[in-house]
């Protein structure tokens, strides 16, 4: 059994999942336990700056709420996706002192002020300097912020390029790539193996098997598990395929967090 640690709710401006039906969906799927992650991105885009922030006060009384319904039924924890951006470098850490997270997610949605998921990033770009400017925007990141947990999805942008990964290789982008893996390691950082890729029909998750693999080998130890669901229909999605894929990256244990602090299970 597996949890699922990537999840989206109506507190999320790309979402309207209900909390409830979310942990019902999660029970159903067979999960042993799950930790929402709603976004949280400030200074999103100039024309919509709003969409991606989170009342924190309701946020935690909902979920404290669930959390109370389900108690010695099924566990459920509290965390949030961050979307990193060098200039917040000081109120990101202020925000995450002031609530008592289980779990950060870190993660670019936006790349020098511009969405990859909009055409307007890729203009005036060919796909490979697209993907290239989003890893290098990742150090960026890694240079000023330690207050998150794992990266997530370190290859996003390839969900959304021209040909999204039909030309995308760890091989081509292997030198920055290494870099943010050892970034990682060093912090004592983690990455996740997000299955939202498969549900977007890249045929592999995000990031691909190969730069799993290739944290482990680095020595990365802290990997969890998320689907990115934004909906109860994608809770736990491709999960099936989750522990043969960790396994063949060399990983015998997959992580969830609690009260900021790993807990490593066993892949079965």
């Amino acid at each position: 059994m597996l949890w699922d640690t990537h999840m989206h709710t109506h507190f999320s401006g790309d979402s309207m999942a209900n909390t409830y039906e979310m942990v019902q969906a999660s029970r159903k799927a067979g999960l042993d336990g799950i930790c929402f992650t709603d976004h949280l991105d400030l200074d999103y885009l100039a024309q919509s700056p709003d969409k991606f922030l989170i009342d924190f006060p309701e946020y935690f009384r909902e979920i404290q709420e669930i959390q109370l319904q389900f108690l010695n039924q099924f566990p459920v924890y509290i965390g949030v996706e961050l979307g990193l951006q060098p200039h917040l470098e000081h109120k990101l850490p202020a925000i995450i002192q002031e609530y008592p997270f289980d779990f950060v997610i870190g993660s670019s949605h936006m790349v020098h002020h511009m969405d990859p998921y909009y055409s307007d990033y890729y203009q005036g770009k060919t796909e490979d300097e697209a993907y290239l400017e989003y890893f290098e925007s990742i150090l960026e990141n890694l240079a000023v912020f330690d207050c998150f947990d794992v990266y997530g999805h370190l290859d996003y942008v390839v969900r959304y390029g021209p040909n999204t990964n039909h030309y995308y290789t760890y091989e081509k982008f292997s030198d920055v790539i290494d870099h943010i893996l050892q970034m990682l390691i060093q912090k004592g950082k983690g990455i996740e193996i997000n299955t939202g890729g498969f549900k977007y029909g890249l045929g592999h998750p995000n990031p691909t098997e190969k730069i799993l693999k290739r944290y482990r080998e680095l020595g990365g130890e802290i990997i969890t598990i998320g689907a990115d669901a934004h909906t109860p229909k994608h809770v736990a999605y491709d999960f099936q395929k989750v522990p043969n894929i960790l396994k063949e990256a060399g990983f015998k244990y997959y992580t969830v967090y609690q009260k900021r602090k790993p807990i490593f299970y066993l892949i079965d």
